[in-house]
């Protein structure tokens, strides 16, 4: 688990979390006894249970603290946390060598300085008996004022003998296994490819291919893939430095040769004389400047103007091939601390940050200060709202009815603080922004639509076919970000206010929000968690750059949107976790269930003594006994996956993935079939296994689309028919026996029983339905409410009874983005409820962003 700020380990309050380090995980934090800041890395509770992980963390501070030198990190303190180890170092103000190289080659006198000191800093610990063996951009330190530190001794070799301190204080060390590799790929030595014993010289060898990186820009080594990297390790040379970086002197490029031989017994054979090496190089290098001609000075004025010309041509070009500065977080923080689910856009108004949390079909609008404190919902006056924009003002904000539960939802305008909400014309959106003029741009998950700032007026902005999501407005209203679909992955695209001049942003993105200066789109890239900006900035002194990376830590970043003046970021903070639960009727308790695994939607077959599910977060589908025994992986990255359903017979199972296509796989593995290419999600046996319902949706007129219709894919033919009269329907499991078939209506607020034999559909359940499920023995149907009394209940289908199982409104379930985030319910084969129970956090945190 993370550790929240403000908890104390010792003497040290923690402030901030700084993101990974090496194997731990890295906080800013206050000695409060020396009234110093400093940095803690902790290794997670769940890596200290790892025997070897553990070694090398207790490793890594017992290298460090045996060292005492200005370019290693110094180590203060070593301590135990909840069973968890930590390291207390100074706290390092500025880069690492990695993020330098991100901004092209180094200045030859860069490259000679920090090499000196990277030397030195190698010198000292190989004289501590010390090799570090994992030497890379990464781990090493560039501070603001220039000196670099070496990082991160998790991997390094420690001689016994040579790391006692005079006082008799020694460290202890293990040798690594003979042909066990340890490094990273691309800076890794021959000899430690080959799983051989690594000394000093293997830490040469790494100095050699960081210093070819910083004069050249270029990696030494890099191939397609890492057993090709590997194999130029030990059988090429790479490119000669002159050919890259014609201008380094031949004696530096003499020196990086001899780190990079292949043999350990030609290279360089101490830091020391590595350092001793490159302040020679660097004491010596001197520029001449050829005297003047005197039969030219008579043309003394041309030659200036030349000069100048050429000086400003050379100016511009050195200007356009400088890499920009870039925006950088400096500090994160915690506002909310109420273990809420939280989902859809965050607003600010400068003195609140709105957003929704809660559970399916019992959402809020919360809103907490932007110094953080506690959360207070706000008094909407709408049931289940979706919090989707906020005039520019700040005195109303539009939301719309059961926004998080439907594909398109009515719109609302909401008064703040207070007030009567009013409908919003006729709208029916999937998001929506505010012009600075007041008038409304929304999505209907298809087109871009503008209209009047009560509804009216609406007219059709944009449409490509494929898709619409999420709009935002820019500062100045001229220009409209949303997310589409390109070549089957999310897009962040622009258009002008007027609905032309369309442009693709950012593959693999979503839900931009603009700076208030309009300069960049802020993001998350979809499925990795982390905020990027978006340079955006127009005319001449502004250039298109790419990307840059915002956070880079332990936690999965969503719905990024910039404070009013441009200081902070606001964004859900995720740490995801599941425990699967059972209610275990007797002792009226949520007990884990297979042993509290992080997995979702169990589906057993029909003996019991199996179940297939849903591995949480990453969505892979597994298959094992009911005890937990006999696991078979069935899926496997890039697919994602959920809804698996297992087959009567128990030798398949149906699924459904994130791209909306199912699919049939095999019990015992192998490559999945595909029985519906788009357009459909979940899947239902017949009782006798040859037909699968599963909920289609159409790309019609746009009053049409996404309708949810209900289909039957027939195995023996491998036709698919349509369900009569289930336009509307979603869900689709057969009942007591294979004559009737149960289904939900799309707003969730009944469900219904069809008769095969007289092919009507008749009202089975008529309430605040938020998820179901048919019991595996068929007798039953389980489902859930919503509200703010959400419960478990059950309908037996012999008599139609319904029976109340349990209260749910203090069981926090897990948000499944696969399933447009709505919660599940599932049955083991005794009866017992089944849900996923949320053991992860998500809060808001503000970013604080220094803007170039």
């Amino acid at each position: 688990m993370p550790l929240a700020l403000g908890s104390r380990l010792d003497s040290y309050e923690i402030v901030a979390p700084l993101g990974a380090g090496g194997m731990g995980e890295v906080y800013r934090a206050r000695d409060t006894a020396l009234k110093r800041d400093v940095a803690i890395k902790v290794l997670p509770e769940y890596w200290s249970r790892d025997p070897e992980r553990l070694r090398r963390f207790e490793q890594e501070a017992q290298a460090t603290a045996a060292l005492n030198h200005p370019n290693v990190v110094s180590i203060f303190h070593v301590g135990q946390y909840d069973g968890s180890p930590y390291i207390v170092t100074e706290l390092l103000q500025g880069e690492t060598l990695r993020d330098r190289l991100r901004k092209g080659p180094m200045r030859l006198r860069e490259v000679l300085d920090y090499g000196v000191e990277l030397a030195r800093g190698l010198a000292a610990a190989h004289g501590a008996g010390i090799v570090h063996r994992d030497l890379k951009p990464d781990n090493i330190w560039v501070t603001k004022d220039g000196r670099v530190k070496i990082l991160d001794f998790g991997l390094a070799k420690l001689d016994l003998a040579r790391t006692a301190s005079a006082d008799g204080a020694t460290v202890s060390g293990q040798q690594s296994t003979p042909g066990h590799v340890l490094g990273t790929v691309g800076y890794m030595s021959p000899e430690q490819v080959r799983g051989q014993a690594a000394d000093a010289r293997s830490d040469i060898f790494a100095v050699g291919v960081v210093l070819y990186e910083m004069l050249t820009g270029k990696p030494a080594f890099r191939k397609a893939t890492s057993a090709d990297t590997m194999s130029a390790i030990l059988n090429e040379d790479p490119s000669a430095v002159s050919q890259v970086a014609p201008s380094v002197p031949p004696g530096l490029q003499r020196v990086v040769t001899r780190c990079l031989a292949k043999n350990p017994a030609q290279r360089i054979q101490h830091a020391s004389d590595l350092e001793f090496a490159l302040e020679a190089l660097s004491d010596s290098g001197s520029i001449s400047v050829p005297a003047t001609d005197q039969s030219l000075r008579s043309r003394w004025i041309w030659m200036v103007a030349t000069a100048a010309v050429v000086a400003l041509a050379a100016a511009l070009i050195a200007w356009w091939r400088t890499p920009s500065a870039v925006p950088v977080v400096e500090s994160i923080t915690q506002l909310t601390d109420d273990g809420e689910p939280k989902e859809s856009r965050i607003e600010s108004d400068g003195a609140r940050v709105y957003f929704n949390e809660g559970q399916a079909r019992s959402w809020i609008i919360a809103q907490v200060s932007v110094n953080g404190g506690p959360s207070v919902p706000v008094n909407t006056g709408l049931a289940n709202p979706q919090l989707v924009a906020l005039e520019r003002h700040g005195s109303q904000m539009l939301a719309l009815v059961d926004g998080l539960d439907l594909l398109t939802s009515p719109m609302w305008s909401v008064p703040l603080p207070a007030g009567q909400p009013r409908r919003v014309g006729s709208v029916l959106a999937e998001a929506a922004d505010v012009f600075p003029d007041g008038r409304i741009v929304f999505a209907d998950t298809k087109d871009l639509f503008v209209c009047d700032k009560d509804g009216s007026n609406t007219k059709k902005l944009f449409s490509n076919g494929h898709g619409a999501w999420n709009p935002a407005i820019s500062p100045d209203g001229r220009r409209i970000a949303f997310t589409t679909m390109t070549d089957d992955l999310l897009t962040l695209v622009e258009v002008a206010a007027d609905g032309t001049d369309f442009r693709v942003l950012m593959q693999d993105a979503c839900c931009g929000q603009w700076s208030p200066d309009g300069n960049y789109i802020v993001y998350a890239k979809h499925q990795a968690g982390d905020v990027w900006a978006l340079p955006v900035g127009t005319g001449f002194f502004h250039r298109r750059a790419g990307p840059v990376r915002l956070t880079n830590g332990s936690l999965e970043y969503a719905e990024p949107t910039p404070s009013r003046d441009g200081k902070q970021i606001f964004a859900v903070g995720t740490k995801r976790r599941g425990e699967l639960v059972r209610y275990d009727t007797k002792s009226h308790q949520f007990v884990p269930f297979l042993s509290g695994m992080s997995s979702t939607d169990p589906t057993f077959s029909r003996d019991g003594q199996w179940v297939a599910y849903a591995s949480y977060p990453d969505h892979t589908i597994w298959r094992s006994r009911s005890d937990g025994s006999q696991r078979v992986q069935l899926t496997y990255p890039p697919m994602e996956a959920a809804y698996p359903s297992i087959s009567p017979d128990g030798t398949k199972i149906a699924f459904s993935t994130i791209k909306a296509e199912t699919y049939v796989v095999s019990a015992d593995g192998g490559p999945p079939q595909k029985i519906v290419a788009k357009n459909s999600a979940g899947g239902h046996w017949s009782p006798d296994g040859n037909l699968l319902i599963v909920t289609c949706w159409t790309d019609g007129p746009a009053e049409e689309r996404h309708n949810p219709y209900l289909q039957m894919y027939d195995f023996r033919t491998g036709s698919l028919s349509m369900v009569p009269g289930s336009q509307g329907l979603v869900g689709g499991a057969y009942g007591s026996d294979q004559a009737s078939l149960v289904a939900a209506n799309q707003a969730g607020t009944k469900l219904l029983s069809f008769d095969f034999k007289s092919q009507k559909w008749s009202d089975l359940v008529a309430r605040d339905i938020a998820e179901w499920t048919v019991s595996p023995d068929g007798k039953y149907l389980y489902f859930t409410t919503g509200g703010p009394e959400p419960m478990a209940q059950r309908l037996r289908f012999a008599d139609h009874q319904i029976e109340t199982i349990t209260s749910l409104k203090d069981l926090r379930r897990v948000l499944d983005s696969m399933e447009m985030g709505r919660t599940q319910i599932n049955v083991a084969p005794d009866g017992s409820p089944i849900f996923t129970r949320d053991i992860g956090t998500q809060e808001i945190y503000a970013l604080t962003v220094r803007w170039p």
